[in-house]
């Protein structure tokens, strides 16, 4: 006889793409045993947990749902592969390892047992996680691109949203937004001097999403402008020293 925390742990290895040889020679386990959990617990275990479709009474975790949330947004989509279930996979640049980390570990506390993964691809690692209920949580998800479709939050999404502002504000920048450090000159005594001052970017080509982010920076009190790359508004700046305070204390730079 094996325990929950046994049973629960061996099924996260296959679910990690592990082999049912490779789990039972780590674990001790046979074959036979955690083929039949995957019949009789995996199934339940996806069907009975969904936070928002009735099947569980508690709503998700707010402030690593509302930092995943924007996560998703900006790189994140969810797919349905061919054995059922659904895929939510969050492309994040290898030049930000701790970003990497925080997106897992936002998934790992919006969905605790669930099993997160990372695939490394050319520049970037897709941290994906499966289960049949992503899309209950994240009702954005339809086919095509975010910015061909209409993009609003649901009530019980945007309730989250306003208790935890600064969490969803990270998230979008950390995927799609960056701090960066503008310079200029100016005329002083008769002498040109530069100067340095740092700045926020998001850029995404959804006019929803850019009014979503633009939303939450009015409630916290953050002033920001459109700026242009070509004629397409798609880049929201905050610049404004006050601003840019208010924001690192918050949010900071990628890491």
């Amino acid at each position: 006889m094996y325990d929950v925390v046994t049973r629960k742990r061996a099924l996260a290895l296959v679910g990690q793409g592990r082999s049912l040889n490779s789990v039972s020679k780590q674990t001790g386990i046979s074959r036979a045993a955690i083929r039949e959990w995957q019949v009789r617990i995996e199934p339940l275990r996806h069907s009975s947990e969904c936070m928002r479709c009735g099947t569980h009474p508690t709503a998700p975790n707010p402030a690593p749902y509302a930092y995943l949330l924007g996560l998703y947004l900006g790189d994140g989509c969810v797919s349905r592969p061919v054995r059922g279930g659904y895929t939510l996979r969050i492309a994040c640049a290898d030049a930000w390892p701790g970003l990497i980390a925080a997106c897992e570990g936002a998934i790992r506390s919006v969905r605790p047992d669930n099993s997160v993964c990372r695939v490394q691809s050319v520049g970037y690692t897709a941290v994906s996680s499966y289960d049949n209920h992503w899309p209950c949580l994240f009702p954005q998800h339809g086919p095509g691109k975010k910015h061909n479709r209409p993009i609003v939050l649901a009530a019980w999404q945007q309730e989250i949203v306003d208790e935890c502002p600064w969490e969803f504000i990270r998230g979008l920048i950390h995927s799609d937004g960056c701090r960066i450090t503008n310079w200029t000159t100016r005329m002083v005594g008769g002498e040109r001097k530069r100067y340095e001052y740092p700045r926020y970017f998001f850029t995404n080509k959804s006019e929803d999403i850019l009014k979503l982010f633009s939303d939450t920076l009015d409630k916290v009190g953050v002033e920001w402008k459109v700026t242009r790359r070509g004629k397409d508004p798609f880049n929201i700046s905050v610049a404004r020293r006050e601003s840019v305070a208010l924001m690192d204390r918050h949010v900071g730079p990628k890491y």
